[in-house]
C-alpha cells in the first residue's frame, strides 16, 4: 500500500469536532505498538459510544504514544475550521514523545509538519492507526460535551455534540450563545444578530 513506511515509526493522526456549532476542535495523534495490537479498530463514527471508550482505554493502555492537541474557539473564530484543525493536528503530533518516521493524516489536506506525511481519504476506515486517533480524538470531545453539559445544563451538549440540531438551534434561539459557540458559524452569528447576547462566564 502506498503508505507503508516499515523503515520507521508510523503516527495516525485524525479530528473530532470540525462541524459543531460550539467547543473546540480535538485532534489525536497516535503511534501503535506493532507488539500488542488492538482488536476492533475502525472509523470512530462507526462505533458505540461505548465500544469507543473500551477501544480509548486500551489505546492509552497500548500505544507507544499518544498525544492530544486543540484549537480553541477563539482560534477557530479568528483562524477558520480549516485552519484551526490544521493547528490542533500539528499539536497533537508535536506532542508526541517519540518522533514518528512518517504521519498518515485522515482527509485530503496535510499540516505543516516537520516530518514526512501523506493525508489519506478515508484514513480511519482504512488505516488501524488512524482509527486509533480518530476514536481518541472522538472520546475526547464527547467528554468534554458531558462536561459542558453540566455548565450550561439547558443546551442538550450531551446528546447533540455541539452539532446544529433542532433541540441545540432551539437553545440558541431561547438562551443565547455560551462562551463556547463559534461566533462565526452561521446559526450562532444569526443568533448574535436577532440580539440575543448569549451568557458570559469565565473559562
Amino acid at each position: 500500500m502506498p503508505w507503508d513506511a516499515p523503515d520507521g515509526l508510523i503516527a495516525g493522526v485524525d479530528e473530532a469536532g470540525r462541524g459543531p456549532l460550539a467547543g473546540p476542535v480535538v485532534a489525536a495523534a497516535v503511534i501503535l505498538d506493532e507488539q500488542k495490537p488492538i482488536a476492533g479498530l475502525a472509523d470512530s463514527k462507526q462505533l458505540t459510544a461505548a465500544r469507543r471508550e473500551k477501544l480509548y482505554d486500551a489505546i492509552l493502555a497500548h500505544a507507544l504514544c499518544c498525544s492530544i492537541g486543540q484549537a480553541s474557539v477563539e482560534e477557530i473564530d479568528t483562524l477558520n475550521i480549516l485552519q484551526a484543525t490544521m493547528l490542533a493536528m500539528r499539536r497533537a503530533v508535536e506532542g508526541l514523545r517519540l518522533l514518528p518516521h512518517k504521519v498518515l493524516v485522515d482527509g485530503n489536506r496535510i499540516p505543516e509538519l516537520r516530518v514526512r506525511a501523506e493525508a489519506i481519504v478515508q484514513g480511519d476506515a482504512k488505516v488501524a492507526t488512524i482509527s486509533a486517533a480518530s476514536i481518541v480524538a472522538k472520546v475526547t470531545r464527547d467528554r468534554w460535551c458531558r462536561d459542558i453539559e453540566q455548565q450550561f445544563p439547558g443546551y442538550g451538549f450531551e446528546r447533540h455534540k455541539g452539532y446544529g440540531t433542532a433541540e441545540h438551534l432551539q437553545a440558541l434561539r431561547t438562551l443565547g450563545a455560551t462562551p463556547y459557540h463559534r461566533r462565526s458559524f452561521a446559526p450562532v452569528a444569526m443568533v448574535l444578530r436577532q440580539g440575543a447576547v448569549g451568557i458570559e462566564v469565565s473559562r
